[in-house]
This record gives C-alpha cells, sequence and structure tokens, in this order.
C-alpha cells in the first residue's frame, strides 16, 4: 500500500532532518509542504483507515464527514471538518472547526494552541487543554470563535480520523475543507469579519 499524505511528508521532513511542531521552523516546513498537496478529503479518508476511531476526546484533532441536521436554514456548512473538540455533550459534542479560517489564521491560531499542550513528548498522551472559558479568555486565541461549531453523532458520516499531534501542521494546511452553500472565498471572509 502507498505511503499516506502524512506519511510521505513526514519522511521527506525526516530526511532532512526536520521534526514535526518542535520549533516554529519546523511548524512552517510541515504547513507549507502540505499546502503543496492536492490531497481530497476522500482520498484523505480513504488512507486513513489505520487512524479510524469511533468517538472523539477533548484536546485531540479529527477529521471526518459530516451532514449537518440543520444544512437546509445554513447560510454554508463544511462537509469535512478540521476540529478540535472541546466539550462533549450526550448527543455530541463541540469543536472549532479549523477550516472556517484562511491558511495563515489558521497557521496563527494553532501557534497560540500550542500553548495548551498537555505535555512535550509529542506522542499518544500529547493533547491540548481545551475549553471554551480558556480560548476565550486570551487575545491570542481570538480567531476561534467563528470556527466553534456544534456537531450532532447522528449527523457524523464517516468514522473520525484521529491526526496524530506531529500531523497536525499538516493536516491545518491541507485543501480538504469541503463548504456547501457559499465559496471557500465567502466563508473565510465572513470569519475575518465575525471576529
Amino acid at each position: 500500500m502507498p505511503a499516506s499524505t502524512f506519511d510521505q511528508i513526514l519522511a521527506k521532513g525526516a530526511r532532512q532532518g526536520i521534526l514535526p511542531a518542535r520549533t516554529a521552523d519546523a511548524r512552517r516546513w510541515f504547513r507549507d509542504q502540505a499546502k503543496r498537496s492536492n490531497v481530497t478529503a476522500e482520498k484523505l479518508h480513504a488512507e486513513s483507515k489505520a487512524a479510524f476511531t469511533k468517538s472523539v476526546s477533548v484536546g485531540r484533532m479529527y477529521m471526518f464527514f459530516y451532514d449537518p441536521k440543520h444544512k437546509k436554514t445554513l447560510p454554508y456548512y463544511d462537509r469535512f471538518p478540521l476540529i478540535f473538540p472541546f466539550k462533549g455533550e450526550s448527543d455530541g459534542f463541540y469543536g472549532i472547526n479549523l477550516h472556517y479560517l484562511p491558511p495563515k489564521l489558521r497557521a496563527m491560531l494553532m501557534d497560540g494552541l500550542y500553548d495548551l499542550l498537555s505535555n512535550k513528548k509529542y506522542d499518544e498522551t500529547t493533547k491540548l487543554r481545551l475549553s471554551y472559558n480558556v480560548l476565550n479568555g486570551a487575545s491570542k486565541y481570538k480567531w476561534f470563535k467563528p470556527c466553534v461549531k456544534r456537531y450532532l453523532s447522528r449527523h457524523v458520516r464517516s468514522r473520525f480520523i484521529e491526526v496524530n499531534v506531529n500531523e497536525w501542521d499538516m493536516a491545518l494546511m491541507l485543501p480538504t475543507q469541503k463548504f456547501q452553500g457559499a465559496s471557500t472565498a465567502k466563508v473565510w471572509r465572513d470569519s475575518r469579519n465575525a471576529v
């Protein structure tokens, strides 16, 4: 089986001695590599079977296919969210969907979120210590507001892809958003205006 998009970029970084997420320069390098990718949401989902999970945990990153309950009345929505859940509910969860920001603002928000890491191991124990109050309490997280979305479990249309911490910066920049009801440019413009 061919290497996944994430594995290909990680291998290229390893050959150059670049470790994901450890430094600002490394984050920029991995983000730039991902921007150049032409991977689609469908391709990424198909190649990520090893990372599938049935549920989400606060502070970890996920991608999945979603069909909103109120899609007929929403001005627009993302069919393939890239989220950090921050609050669980009995019928779903709240998360910040990074796709609602243009890449430069995603990177700025992510750089701030790295301050919320649970540890510096960059392994399966590493996650973000997220809550709405933490996000709302600091100006460096101000870009999260247009990204807050409610997801209902019954409207999730695939298994969740759990994105490893060493892949966050790549996932952040992959062109996998699937907006319905408006162009990507309009969604990003509305998000900028909302902050």
